[in-house]
C-alpha cells in the first residue's frame, strides 16, 4: 500500500487519540467511586436484611405481647366475676365458698404469672424496637453515603464522557484527511494488536513492540519509497518514518 508520508504521520495523531480514548475507557471502568459503591451496596444489603429481621421480630413480639395481655385480661375478668359472686352473698354453701376462694387464689397466681410474661415480652419488644431504630439510623447513614458517592461517580462519568466526545470529534476530523484505505488498514491492525495499529520508527526501534530492527529489515525500510507503507516484521504494525527514525 502507498500513502503520502504526511498521511502516514497523521496516523500517529490518530493513534494518540485512540490511546487517549482507551485510557478514558479504562478510567471510566475503574473509577474509585465504583469500588466504593460496591462496598457500600454490600453493606446496605446486609443492613437491610438485618433491619427486616429486626422488624419481623418486633412484629412477632408485638403479637406475643397482645396475646399475653389478652390472657391476663381474661383471668382478671374471671377473677372479678368470682369476687363479685363471693361478695354478693349468693354463695352460702361452705363447700362452694371454699371452692370459690381456692379458685380466686389460683386465678390470682395465674394472673401474676401471666403479668410476668407480659413484662418479659415487653422488655424483649422494647429491645427489639431499639434495635430497629439503630438499624434504621445506620441504614439512613449508609444511604446518604451511597447518594454522595453516586453523585461523585456520575460527575466523573459526565466529565469523562465529555472528554471522550471531544476526542472522538478530533479523531473524526483527523481521519477525514487520511485516505480511507490507510485508515482501514490501521484500524484492522489496531484491533488485532491490542489497540496499537501504527507506531513511530524511532532510532531504528519500533515503538509498538519496542524491538530494534535487524540490519536486513532496516535496509528494506531505508530503500522503500517514501510513500510506501512499511510494516514491522515483528509486530506487523505500520511503521511511520520520521526524521528521528535513524535511517
Amino acid at each position: 500500500m502507498n500513502a503520502a508520508p504526511a498521511d502516514q504521520i497523521r496516523l500517529l495523531d490518530v493513534q494518540n487519540l485512540d490511546v487517549r480514548l482507551t485510557q478514558l475507557a479504562h478510567r471510566r471502568k475503574n473509577l474509585p467511586e465504583l469500588a466504593e459503591l460496591a462496598t457500600l451496596e454490600a453493606d446496605l444489603t446486609q443492613q437491610r436484611d438485618l433491619l427486616v429481621a429486626a422488624q419481623t421480630e418486633e412484629s412477632d413480639t408485638s403479637r406475643e405481647q397482645t396475646k399475653a395481655e389478652q390472657d391476663v385480661d381474661q383471668v382478671r375478668q374471671r377473677a372479678a366475676r368470682d369476687q363479685k359472686r363471693l361478695d354478693s352473698g349468693a354463695v352460702t354453701s361452705p363447700r362452694d365458698l371454699e371452692s370459690l376462694q381456692r379458685e380466686l387464689t389460683s386465678l390470682a397466681k395465674r394472673q401474676g404469672d401471666l403479668e410476668d410474661v407480659v413484662l418479659e415480652v415487653m422488655e424483649r419488644r422494647e429491645a427489639t424496637q431499639e434495635r430497629v431504630r439503630e438499624l434504621t439510623e445506620r441504614l439512613d447513614a449508609l444511604q446518604a453515603k451511597v447518594d454522595d458517592v453516586t453523585a461523585r461517580r456520575d460527575a466523573a462519568h459526565a466529565e469523562i464522557d465529555a472528554e471522550v466526545a471531544t476526542v472522538n470529534k478530533e479523531r473524526e476530523l483527523t481521519v477525514a484527511d487520511i485516505p480511507e484505505a490507510l485508515v482501514t488498514l490501521y484500524d484492522r491492525i489496531r484491533t488485532k494488536q491490542g489497540g496499537i495499529g501504527a507506531a513511530r520508527l524511532y532510532q531504528r526501534r519500533c515503538e509498538g513492540c519496542r524491538l530494534e530492527l535487524d540490519i536486513t529489515e532496516l535496509n528494506d525500510v531505508r530503500t522503500a519509497a517514501a510513500d510506501t507503507v512499511v510494516r514491522c516484521e515483528n509486530c506487523s504494525r505500520i511503521l511511520v518514518r520520521t526524521p528521528d527514525s535513524g535511517l
